[in-house]
C-alpha cells in the first residue's frame, strides 16, 4: 500500500501565490505518473497538471500560471502556484501511478488539500 500525504493548501488572497506537496511512501517500486486533480464545489473532479519522466501536461485554466515538478529521491511532486484566482479555489488531490515491490502496476489518492482564494 502506499500513502499520498498532502501539505501546503490554505487561503490567500487573489494574486498571490501557494506551493502544494505530495510525498509518496510506502511499497514503491518505482513511480511513473504524478498528478494534481481538484474538486470545486458542486462541480466534478478535474485534471489541473500531470508529469510523466520529464513531460508535463497542464489544464489550459491553469497555463502560465502554476508549474508541477517532482523530486524522485524524494517520490515527492509539488504543485506552485502563481498569480491565483478565485475560480482556483478547490480540493485539490495528488494522484500516483507506480509499481510496488512485487511489480504490480497500482494507484493511489491523496485526502486533498484546501485551497481557497478570496480576499
Amino acid at each position: 500500500q502506499v500513502q499520498l500525504v498532502e501539505s501546503g493548501g490554505g487561503l490567500v488572497q487573489p494574486g498571490g501565490s501557494l506551493r502544494l506537496s505530495c510525498a509518496a511512501s510506502g511499497s514503491i517500486f518505482s513511480i511513473g505518473y504524478m498528478g494534481w486533480y481538484r474538486r470545486a464545489p458542486g462541480k466534478q473532479r478535474e485534471l489541473v497538471a500531470t508529469i510523466t519522466g520529464g513531460i508535463t501536461n497542464y489544464a489550459d485554466s491553469v497555463k502560465g500560471r502554476f508549474t508541477i515538478s517532482r523530486d524522485n529521491a524524494k517520490n515527492t511532486v509539488y504543485l506552485q502556484m502563481n498569480n491565483l484566482k478565485p475560480e482556483d479555489t478547490a480540493v485539490y488531490y495528488c494522484n500516483a501511478r507506480y509499481t510496488d515491490y512485487e511489480l504490480r502496476p497500482s494507484q493511489s489518492w491523496g485526502q486533498g488539500t484546501q485551497v481557497t482564494v478570496s480576499s
